[in-house]
């Protein structure tokens, strides 16, 4: 998949049919694209199967949707205001899986409410914070998606161990009805 412009500098922007190969791509895609149009991604939102745990869906939006929540009236110490980087803009991408298991765009959102930051570069001024986060969030997921590997691996071991049980019981049953059938 092309991974954010076209020739002569213009911009590939997501639309709702694109597909994508995995959710990785998809998400590489948007950031991609948000940095060449002068925007920051956050993860959203996922939606996991109930069955197997993996993701069957994913949001990912501009850094500055929604509105910071209100603290004021909780017991602690009062911290300084600082002023909130959310401005409740709707800009939003929604990736999800196909049962063909590729990903695609289902709803695409365009529009920012505030002013978009582009530098001559096309790289947007993402800070070392958002790098890092961004990080940290993909290896949260490889973590998290590790963690589904081995929780399936753990229940096939715990299905065989109690086949395997269920086996031995019965021909502990069969040697204990020939004993007590000698007697």
């Amino acid at each position: 998949m092309n991974t954010g412009s076209l020739e002569g500098g213009a911009v590939l922007e997501p639309y709702v049919g694109m597909e994508f190969d995995s959710e990785d791509d998809a998400r590489k895609f948007y950031v991609e694209y948000a940095r060449r149009v002068g925007f920051i991604v956050r993860i959203m939102q996922r939606r996991r199967s109930g069955i197997d745990g993996r993701t069957l869906a994913r949001r990912l939006g501009c850094n500055k949707q929604g509105f910071s929540p209100n603290h004021r009236g909780t017991i602690g110490q009062e911290k300084k205001p600082r002023p909130s980087a959310r401005e409740g803009c709707k800009a939003t991408i929604l990736v999800k899986m196909e049962k063909t298991g590729k990903w695609v765009v289902t709803r695409f959102e365009k529009d920012h409410n505030h002013p978009l930051v582009v530098t001559a570069n096309g790289f947007s001024t993402a800070g070392d914070k958002d790098k890092k986060i961004e990080e940290l969030t993909v290896e949260l997921e490889r973590q998290e998606q590790l963690c589904a590997a081995y929780r399936e691996k753990l229940l096939c071991f715990m299905n065989n161990v109690e086949e395997q049980t269920e086996e031995l019981s019965s021909k502990i049953q069969v040697i204990v009805d020939n004993v007590l059938y000698l007697k």
